[in-house]
């Protein structure tokens, strides 16, 4: 039997493969917010189909500044899942946005496909930080103009790495 097939997982062309195409590491201050945005909120991708080949998922994180509340939005067909690194959240969800649940650090957070939302800082003095995970591999924000949002959106500034204080 050659100990060289092509099967062989110690053959060069094999081993430069898994070099290329294998475990990827995005370093957390290398990530890309050349991503949909909403009002209110700041993302950043870290893992999508542009940056690593991603076939059907979507992370990144989103960082929401004190006491700040988003536009309403949805997710088109994707569920998404937001783990609370820091922080606490108000999420307010429904036709009217007329369902409110919180979380904090360490919660997880589910919203289905198609459900009209808001994210909300519910801390006035601290910024909220999640990791966002989709369920494809872009990022899909359909932002809602017909729905009044119960706690009005804010426009805040984003300060960090990539975008400095104004003025």
């Amino acid at each position: 039997m050659d100990e060289h097939a092509p099967h062989d997982p110690h053959t060069h062309a094999h081993a430069e493969r898994w070099k290329h195409d294998g475990v990827r590491v995005i370093k957390g201050d290398r990530l890309d917010d050349n991503t949909a945005q909403t009002p209110g909120m700041y993302r950043q991708a870290a893992i999508n189909h542009a940056r690593v080949g991603a076939q059907k998922i979507w992370a990144g994180t989103v960082t929401i500044q004190p006491d700040a509340k988003t536009g309403v939005h949805h997710h088109g067909a994707l569920e998404s899942v937001i783990y609370v690194v820091r922080g606490r959240a108000r999420m307010r969800w429904g036709d009217r946005l007329e369902y409110v649940a919180e979380a904090e650090a360490g919660d997880f957070i589910f919203v289905p496909p198609y459900v009209p939302h808001q994210e909300i800082n519910a801390d006035p003095d601290q910024p909220l930080e999640c990791v966002l995970v989709r369920s494809d591999n872009e990022a899909v924000v359909v932002n809602i103009t017909d729905v009044e949002p119960v706690e009005k959106p804010e426009e805040v500034y984003w300060v960090d790495p990539i975008h400095k204080a104004p003025g």
